[in-house]
């Protein structure tokens, strides 16, 4: 048992190092009826992540310093495609330290963002910065009456600049902020599958240092008893 109290600070400590990290975690929600039709989700030029395909995206984010209409920031809107009901999830932000930033993450349904004015509203003014960026697709315009059935969340991210500088241009333009952002499912709905690989190998090590212990404890037991003064 000695080496369990070890293997749990280890898993604790990797956690930790994680500094500049934010995460939301949440279930695949149940499968809904997607039409191919236009418009639909693909008219939204929002970047994907699915845990089957793309779960990194390295990119740039927009922020400002918040205001009193703008307590958060900028707004970004993603889609999570390829989802299990019931499978649970986390998404990452990650970002360099070099770059005080605060991120706000949550994710919602489709159902809950067409019929929620404020967010059907901030997903539409994304969607036409998005469409600015007069982004080509060959497939774009074609039709297709078919449907699908899917588990599809939106995910929604808050980005604020969280620094003070003397220079003035800086504190009116704040400079966009690298960020990766991680989709990662969960292994059993226990641990984070990027985690899978070192959780083996302290459980690796926390095995072999059982074992090294336990074999260094007999070598010096036997030391010591080889070393008492024999009474004739």
């Amino acid at each position: 048992m000695r080496a369990i109290p070890w293997l749990v600070l280890s898993i604790a400590l990797v956690n930790t190092v994680n500094a500049n990290t934010e995460k939301i975690i949440f279930l695949g929600p149940s499968p809904i009826t997607i039409s191919n039709v236009h418009p639909g989700l693909d008219d939204l030029r929002l970047d994907t992540l699915s845990p089957v395909g793309q779960h990194t995206l390295e990119t740039r984010l927009s922020v400002k310093f918040p205001t009193e209409a703008e307590p958060r920031g900028v707004e970004s809107w993603y889609l999570l495609e390829g989802l299990e009901e019931g499978r649970r999830y986390e998404v990452r932000i990650c970002w360099p330290a070099t770059q005080p930033t605060q991120f706000w993450l949550d994710v919602h349904q489709i159902t809950e963002v067409f019929e929620t004015p404020l967010l059907i509203s901030s997903l539409a003014i994304y969607s036409e910065q998005r469409q600015d960026l007069s982004l080509e697709d060959p497939d774009y315009g074609k039709q297709d009456s078919s449907t699908i059935s899917a588990s599809v969340l939106f995910l929604r991210v808050h980005s604020a600049a969280d620094y003070y500088s003397s220079n003035r241009t800086l504190m009116e333009y704040p400079p966009a902020v690298d960020v990766d952002i991680i989709l990662d499912p969960y292994l059993l709905n226990i641990l984070p599958q990027s985690l899978g690989p070192t959780v083996i190998y302290i459980t690796f090590l926390a095995i072999a240092s059982w074992f090294v212990s336990g074999a260094i404890y007999t070598w010096l037991r036997d030391i010591k008893e080889e070393r008492k003064p024999h009474n004739d």
